[in-house]
């Protein structure tokens, strides 16, 4: 009798916005559909159901003992490096006898990176009677989440080098829309400073939801601000091919044991300057506030160490 292959739990930030959480759920069927010989579940770490608590359960009850959980997460920051984990350890007392394996964040893959470059070249056709931009007179803001850690807003810029390396853009240039420096009408006068008189807005984002939409809002506002600047907003990544690919290929990984997880820049092993404190800190996950600006989500997060 040939033992099963471990399921696949995915692991989702959690959004206020319902189309964004109904996107991830749409991703997870569609996921289980392309894979019908494993069992395949997703939860949201806050903000929205079903938690992944319930999504191990669910797999529990389908009899899974072994699984590989895959965050659906572009940056390795506080929700991959320490809820998730939290998380899954929760669930491995309550369930005794599940094991699992931990995989790593997607991005910035190839694969994502040709998804960005499709995007863009969705914002610089002739849509709306518009002229088609040429992709030297472009310059890219790639717009990320923001984090509280270093490592992961580095990562963010690594996907911008790494965009703007060989498409033939003007720049790439970085900005973010919580918790981090710069914001998005900072990032848009920093390609102005720089010669920018076109500019394309691309969100690095999977799918729509809050923070998104507050891209999209900042920009539009700033280039109202600005009509002497041709300004275009992109698309998010969306549930595209190469996305279901990718988080297949993470479970591949995860499951073999080959997880290549960027240990060199992370302020839990490494003195940063500015970080030092943070060294060997069991990590205490944190609230995202600007997911949620009025409620704090309805379950509690306990300490735990960081975990790779």
């Amino acid at each position: 009798m040939t033992t099963p292959p471990p399921a696949l739990l995915i692991a989702g930030h959690g959004t206020r916005d319902e189309a964004g959480a109904e996107a991830f759920r749409d991703f997870v069927r569609e996921l289980g559909a392309r894979h019908p010989e494993l069992p395949v579940a997703g939860g949201f770490i806050e903000l929205s159901p079903p938690p992944l608590g319930d999504a191990v359960t669910e797999l529990v009850e389908r009899g899974v003992r072994r699984f590989a959980a895959v965050p659906l997460m572009l940056v390795s920051a506080g929700h991959a490096k320490g809820d998730i984990p939290a998380a899954l350890s929760r669930e491995k007392e309550r369930h005794p006898g599940i094991s699992y394996a931990y995989g790593r964040p997607l991005g910035p893959h190839p694969a994502l990176l040709n998804v960005l470059e499709r995007r863009l070249d969705e914002a610089l056709g002739a849509t709306g009677g518009r002229t088609p931009l040429d992709r030297a007179d472009v310059t890219v803001l790639l717009v990320g989440r923001g984090s509280t850690d270093p490592d992961a807003n580095a990562e963010v810029y690594k996907a911008a080098r790494l965009l703007w390396e060989g498409r033939g853009y003007a720049g790439v240039e970085t900005a973010f829309v919580s918790l981090a420096a710069p914001d998005v009408p900072s990032g848009l006068d920093r390609c102005v400073a720089l010669g920018a008189r076109r500019i394309v807005v691309l969100p690095y984002f999977l799918f729509t939801g809050i923070l998104p939409d507050r891209v999209l809002q900042q920009t539009e506002g700033w280039a109202a601000a600005h009509p002497e600047v041709e300004v275009r907003a992109a698309d998010v990544i969306g549930p595209e091919p190469e996305l279901l690919d990718l988080v297949m290929e993470r479970y591949e990984e995860a499951v073999k044991g080959d997880l290549r997880m960027n240990c060199d820049s992370c302020v839990y092993r490494i003195a940063l300057p500015g970080f030092e404190d943070k060294v060997g800190l069991p990590q205490q996950p944190h609230f995202h506030p600007d997911d949620d600006d009025h409620h704090h989500h309805g379950h509690h997060h306990g300490a735990h160490t960081h975990a790779h």
